[in-house]
């Protein structure tokens, strides 16, 4: 099987076949970034331009590591320094990039179905770094990465997603990759932050934390946003806590064996306690460094299959 695509703009159109080879491309990935030359010539001669329309730091230099590990050009573009902010269009951004000889363009964008534009109007491919509240793919993949790496298979394991899910595109891009691998998956949070219909997404719905805690092999806690609250979408940051919060008490109901992930940045105090996000349980920090495995992945499927003599020692 191989991942015969041009784009990589979700994981809703992506088969279990696919997100595995991705997967299993990952883990020589990761064990290049574990040599002390932390480099291979696979993107030799490649151009990977990172558009992003909104702000990141984790993702952005992210795949900025993940191109320079592959040897490959790397421009990074942000909306505040190029002509972007002097009203240049999306299309007329990337015909530029793509006249100046791109091969992959990482796009973060605040509308949804961005990455899908971008993707149907150039040749270079294109692989998307988040758009609007849609698709965030590649956070998906490195939560997955992360879970597989811990617990093994993820087919049978019970995942509960908590917090803000109905503006999350990391909460949808997990969904849609847990299910096709197997995983039960479960999300909750107030009813406010629930999108309509969730449930058609094959997911269990809870708005009671501790009742959606019982027997959940991972916890993945979703980065509260404060203007959720300012347009009244749950009462106040406390109550949130109180109700919704990873806790020293709730860690300890779920037992030893359970993981805590959180896609980040965090917000210590709120939606996880300092004590849950530093516990032996957590793996918020590998989670970062399998964001540059993945990435490293995607970009060589994408781009460097086609080489010939390719090779990643």
């Amino acid at each position: 099987m191989s991942l015969k695509r041009k784009d990589f703009l979700g994981l809703y159109n992506v088969s279990k076949e696919e997100i595995n080879e991705i997967l299993d491309t990952a883990v020589a990935m990761k064990d290049i970034l574990t040599r002390t030359v932390k480099k291979v010539p696979t993107l030799r001669g490649k151009t990977v331009i990172n558009l992003f329309y909104e702000p990141s730091t984790r993702t952005k230099f992210s795949f900025n590591l993940a191109a320079k590990r592959l040897s490959a050009d790397v421009m990074s573009i942000s909306k505040s320094s190029s002509s972007i902010a002097k009203g240049e269009s999306l299309l007329d951004t990337a015909k530029t990039m793509e006249v100046m000889g791109a091969d992959v363009v990482v796009i973060r964008h605040s509308a949804p179905g961005a990455a899908k534009f971008l993707a149907e109007n150039i040749s270079a491919s294109v692989l998307n770094a988040g758009d609007g509240a849609h698709a965030h793919p590649t956070q998906a993949l490195l939560d997955i990465y992360s879970i597989k790496e811990k617990l093994g298979e993820i087919a049978g394991l019970k995942v509960l997603i908590v917090g803000d899910i109905a503006h999350s595109r990391v909460a949808r891009s997990n969904i849609w990759g847990l299910n096709k691998l197997g995983a039960e998956v479960s999300v909750a949070g107030p009813q406010t932050l629930m999108p309509r219909e969730i449930e058609k997404m094959d997911v269990n719905v809870y708005t009671d934390l501790d009742q959606a805690l019982e027997n959940v092999d991972v916890v993945n806690i979703l980065r509260i946003q404060m203007e959720r609250q300012e347009r009244g979408l749950f009462p106040s940051i406390r109550e949130y806590r109180e109700i919704y919060g990873m806790n020293a008490e709730r860690l300890e109901r779920i037992g030893k064996n359970a993981m805590i992930m959180h896609p980040g940045p965090m917000n210590r105090g709120i939606e996880i306690e300092s004590s849950v996000a530093d516990s032996p349980q957590s793996v918020i920090t590998e989670q970062v460094k399998n964001g540059v495995a993945i990435r490293m992945a995607l970009l060589y499927l994408l781009a460097g299959r086609e080489i010939d003599n390719e090779d990643l020692n």
